[in-house]
């Protein structure tokens, strides 16, 4: 705005020293130059309103042709959580289950259950990157149990067969009889995800649409953008391309994360725990033994949980904060 006056106040003295044998040339010029100079604040006007316009585009309702994903919790089932600790994993989804009420209070027969494992990395389980094969499998058992349909899904960063094969979590699946779903581009479609930063995103959509009931089961992780991957960082695995970018904004992703999904489960993994260079490791010297299954319902409540188990306090974890002030959870 200096630079425009300025620019303005030269161009006026330099068309005050015009001869006044060209007087009429002068007033000519003039008017001309105020001509010039309303039409490009006018111009200049409209360029800021415009920008205005579209900076603002954020507060516009969002498209109605996104879709939207369904509440899988169950009505009563709010606020519940139960830790179980031993050395083994299967043993330990058992006993936390039965102190919430059994799996019959969540699952029903004739429920199509989408399970989503951390299969995020080629790695296998001992490394603590992906969840325990252990694990998966008693909760397979579980919900076929009461007669659900079981299927696992989930969107690796690396080749999704390689991963479930050599996480173990696609023997698991399959000898329990549940079904691996692949993800392919087909199942993607545009969904309504959160408030703050993804407001929409393309998003394996399929499985989610199949599904009645949904259980998350993360493993315990460092992470080095958000401090830890955890329950909601789980959910993750259900966005599609491009969505390496959202780490520049970890906290606010992850909180729209909690947002996007109201899970019927979650059962933290934490038969082994990925303490350090979280989260793909890959030297069994990051990984501690944890000997702990967390499972429930507040999404917010089992990642302080499982902040602990990684040795942190949840007020060093800033999306804990974010997702308690959205009313997602509590992390007390």
């Amino acid at each position: 705005m200096v630079c425009e006056k300025l620019k303005i106040k030269i161009n006026f003295f330099c068309i005050g020293k015009i001869s006044k044998k060209n007087k009429m040339n002068d007033k000519i010029n003039k008017r001309e130059f105020l001509k010039k100079i309303v039409g490009a604040s006018l111009l200049a006007g409209c360029s800021i309103g415009a920008g205005i316009f579209f900076h603002n585009r954020r507060l516009v309702p969002l498209d109605s042709s996104a879709a939207t994903v369904k509440n899988f919790s169950v009505p009563g089932t709010e606020n519940l959580m139960a830790v179980a600790r031993g050395k083994d994993g299967a043993l330990l989804v058992k006993q936390a289950l039965q102190k919430l009420g059994g799996i019959n209070k969540f699952i029903k027969r004739g429920d199509k259950v989408l399970i989503k494992p951390n299969c995020a990395f080629d790695r296998p389980a001992h490394l603590g990157a992906t969840t325990s094969p252990e694990v998966l499998a008693e909760i397979i058992r579980q919900c076929k149990s009461v007669g659900a349909e079981v299927r696992i899904s989930d969107n690796p960063i690396n080749d999704a067969e390689g991963c479930f094969v050599k996480s173990g979590l696609k023997a698991a699946a399959e000898k329990n009889g549940a079904a691996v779903w692949l993800p392919k581009p087909s199942m993607f479609k545009k969904t309504r995800v959160g408030k703050i930063k993804i407001k929409e995103w393309d998003v394996m959509y399929t499985p989610l649409a199949w599904a009645t009931k949904l259980i998350g089961v993360p493993t315990v992780k460092s992470h080095n953008l958000s401090g830890a991957s955890l329950a909601m960082k789980n959910w993750y695995g259900f966005l599609g391309h491009g969505r390496n970018r959202l780490h520049q904004s970890i906290n606010e992703v992850i909180t729209d994360l909690g947002f996007f999904i109201s899970p019927t489960l979650v059962i933290l993994d934490g038969t082994r725990i990925l303490k350090r260079n979280g989260p793909t490791g890959g030297s069994l010297a990051d990984v501690e033994p944890g000997n702990t299954v967390v499972v429930g319902t507040d999404q917010v409540a089992i990642d302080a949980y499982g902040v602990g188990l990684l040795g942190k306090k949840a007020e060093e974890i800033p999306y804990l904060k974010m997702a308690e002030k959205m009313g997602i959870g509590r992390a007390s």
